[in-house]
């Protein structure tokens, strides 16, 4: 099998520094009935009935021991788009991470938050409570990229118990089960409308989310410095074109995509129609000269896939799939 391997910065011409490669990470165990997991709100506020209704399908559904952050359904008393004080979110967070008998923390939801609490966590602390699963997605994207620069841990993309993702889309639920308690079961990924933008095959690391927010997450102290290497899963909601266009240029101007190696996208939901989207990408990314597939069922649209983000796979543009060399949990 011959891999695509791209030239850092060729198609743009660039001069930035080489650094080093995208590294593999850390996976964490699989989880099992009887397993304790915690539920935080990093981000925005949640609300009570699709809470209670995702923890119904945690503890009766899968058996697991669930704990509920205190502050879960706190709401910040002046700034309302946020759920509770940043202290008390990240409070939250850490106090999980680091219990002990906690297998999994897992996000209730996402939307906007999760960079205001990144400089008050311990991320000593929290490495020394060892390797455990983190699942999330949306405004967590900035949670991810944390835990791959301070942790060294592999997490999971996927629905949250507070979103519709989790409570409506079954095919994605089941998908998200075996992922957490079977994951040799699902190590090739694809959807019913993946299909190639740009052919090839490449193999690389895992990294990405929301694009926006890779973009404004750019240079903080806990995002990665470079792409180089990645696999790179893109998806947002309720953008415009230009901008989109504008975080991707953002990430090609600081050459942060020099050397990314492939390119998987997901979902749109609420954003311009795709076609206009698809003229974007094409535009932005198609220089880079690394395969690309679209719609490959990720993100905020119906029935979203779970992908682990920060280990080896190799994504095959012209058969729309992304497959991990070895299962998304130990």
């Amino acid at each position: 099998m011959t891999l695509h391997v791209p030239t850092p910065g060729a198609a743009y011409g660039t001069s930035h520094a080489s650094v080093a490669p995208v590294p593999a990470l850390t996976r964490p165990a699989r989880l099992r009935r009887g397993d304790k997991v915690a539920v935080v709100a990093p981000s925005s506020p949640v609300e009570r009935e699709q809470l209670e209704a995702g923890l119904t399908v945690l503890r009766d559904d899968w058996g697991l021991e669930v704990s509920v952050g205190p502050h879960v359904l706190d709401v910040h008393p002046r700034l309302s788009y946020l759920a509770g004080t940043d202290e008390d979110r990240a409070r939250d967070l850490q106090e999980a991470w680091c219990d002990p008998d906690v297998t999994a923390v897992i996000c209730a939801r996402g939307g906007y938050g999760a960079q205001r609490i990144t400089s008050l966590l311990d991320w000593s602390a929290m490495r020394s409570a060892g390797p455990k699963v983190f699942l999330g997605y949306s405004d967590i994207t900035v949670l991810h990229e944390a835990f791959a620069t301070r942790l060294g841990l592999a997490t999971l993309h996927g629905p949250m118990p507070a979103t519709n993702g989790f409570l409506r889309d079954k095919d994605a639920l089941e998908q998200l089960r075996r992922t957490l308690f079977e994951p040799e079961s699902v190590t090739s990924l694809t959807s019913p409308g993946a299909a190639t933008l740009v052919p090839g095959r490449a193999q690389g690391i895992t990294i990405g989310g929301c694009a926006s927010l890779l973009a404004d997450d750019l240079g903080s102290p806990t995002a990665r410095h470079s792409a180089a290497g990645g696999i790179l899963l893109l998806e947002d909601i309720g953008e415009k074109a230009y901008r989109l266009d504008r975080c991707l240029s953002q990430l090609l101007n600081a050459g942060w995509l020099d050397g990314v190696a492939g390119v998987a996208l997901g979902s749109w939901e609420d954003s311009e129609p795709y076609e206009t989207i698809r003229a974007v990408v094409l535009d932005r990314l198609g220089p880079l000269g690394v395969p690309i597939v679209e719609e490959l069922g990720f993100g905020h649209g119906p029935n979203p896939l779970t992908l682990a983000l920060g280990l080896p796979a190799v994504l095959d543009a012209d058969a729309a799939t992304l497959r991990y060399n070895a299962p998304m949990l130990e």
